[in-house]
């Protein structure tokens, strides 16, 4: 654990750091890509966007006891996708980092009724970020954007 941060803080610095990352390739692509997807079926730059915001909010909700909750309607555009995107960040890293010791050792219906500790949770929104963060690296590649190749740390 990094000096002078506590688990919560720790766990918030690497959700952002993911996100971060994220969000700035997703600035960097063109509004006109927006629906190009890697693979017919597979989720556009808009649909993963999307996914990642709807995914920490409903992963939020769980680690509060609570129904993971309804996904919302599509975004419309990259940009609205973008906007999502940052403002699910900032509940996530808010709820993060007020996380006690306690609460992440606590445990909560997840994925179907299984109980897991707040913490796994947790881990599970920071994993799944990398997933998906991933597949956008490469989507990007395939429409000639270079992504940055660095993980910002705050």
């Amino acid at each position: 654990m990094l000096p002078d941060m506590n688990r919560s803080a720790v766990l918030a610095r690497t959700f952002q750091a993911h996100r971060s990352a994220l969000l700035d390739l997703l600035e960097q692509l063109p509004e006109d890509q927006g629906t190009f997807a890697a693979w017919d079926g597979g989720m556009s730059f808009i649909g993963l966007s999307d996914h990642l915001s709807a995914s920490a909010d409903r992963f939020l909700n769980m680690v509060q006891g609570q129904a993971p909750g309804a996904m919302p309607e599509p975004s419309a555009t990259l940009t609205e996708a973008r906007g999502r995107l940052w403002d699910s960040q900032e509940r996530a890293l808010s709820a993060i980092s007020a996380l006690s010791d306690e609460d992440l050792s606590r445990r909560v219906p997840a994925f179907g009724g299984r109980e897991m500790p707040v913490a796994a949770l947790i881990d599970t929104i920071i994993t799944h970020e990398a997933h998906h963060k991933g597949q956008v690296w490469l989507m990007a590649r395939m429409i000639g954007v270079k992504p940055p190749m660095f993980i910002k740390m705050g």
